[in-house]
């Protein structure tokens, strides 16, 4: 007979360090999709859109983009989600800003850059997912569709990515959507491959 595991808790230390290290994560890799002027999915690719058509700065529009989902945040998810969240895109605003003053790239190629990009926010987001927080937005609606329907939250940001780079075909050029395309399809797969409820039960 299979024994049962009772589910336990992170710890605010656990999740403390959880969250911040899913942070930088996403920070660098931000930092690295922007830096060789590709375009990401998500949320997170809206504000970036916005950002290079208006030369308004990246982590200020994503800010500002995430602020109405916090309440769908709130009624489906909860506090503790919401809490975290707001906390989570808070801080990688202000890391986003800071990155290009401390952390400069002399060269890279747009190809690698979206691989990096991929692994990075990929791992980021499965970590910061694990501890009950998320970088908002379309991330959030992700994981209302999972819990509800039990499709991949992976899945379900790659469905909306493709609206957004159907989108991104009118405004760039072929080239950056293409590779854009290919780091936003690693960063998918990371979740997508790695994320279950069903084989992780610490919450």
């Amino acid at each position: 007979m299979r024994s049962t595991s009772t589910p336990t808790r992170h710890s605010a230390l656990e999740d403390l360090q959880g969250l911040g290290i899913g942070i930088f994560a996403c920070s660098l890799g931000l930092h690295v999709l922007t830096h060789v002027g590709l375009i990401t999915g998500q949320t997170a690719g809206v504000a970036v859109i916005i950002s290079y058509l208006t030369g308004w700065s990246f982590g200020a529009v994503f800010f500002v983009v995430n602020l109405p989902f916090y309440w769908l945040a709130w009624v489906r998810l909860g506090p503790e989600f919401t809490v975290k969240s707001v906390i989570s895109v808070t801080l990688l605003s202000l890391v986003t800003e800071a990155l290009p003053g401390q952390f400069t790239i002399a060269h890279l190629d747009p190809w690698l850059g979206a691989v990096i990009f991929g692994v990075l926010v990929g791992l980021g987001l499965l970590g910061m997912f694990r501890h009950n927080g998320s970088l908002g937005g379309l991330g959030i609606v992700a994981l209302i569709v999972q819990d509800r329907y039990g499709f991949r939250a992976g899945y379900v940001q790659l469905a909306a990515d493709a609206v957004i780079f159907t989108t991104a075909l009118a405004l760039f050029d072929l080239p950056v959507v293409l590779w854009s395309l290919l780091g936003a399809a690693i960063l998918n797969m990371v979740i997508a491959f790695n994320h279950r409820r069903d084989r992780y039960i610490a919450t």
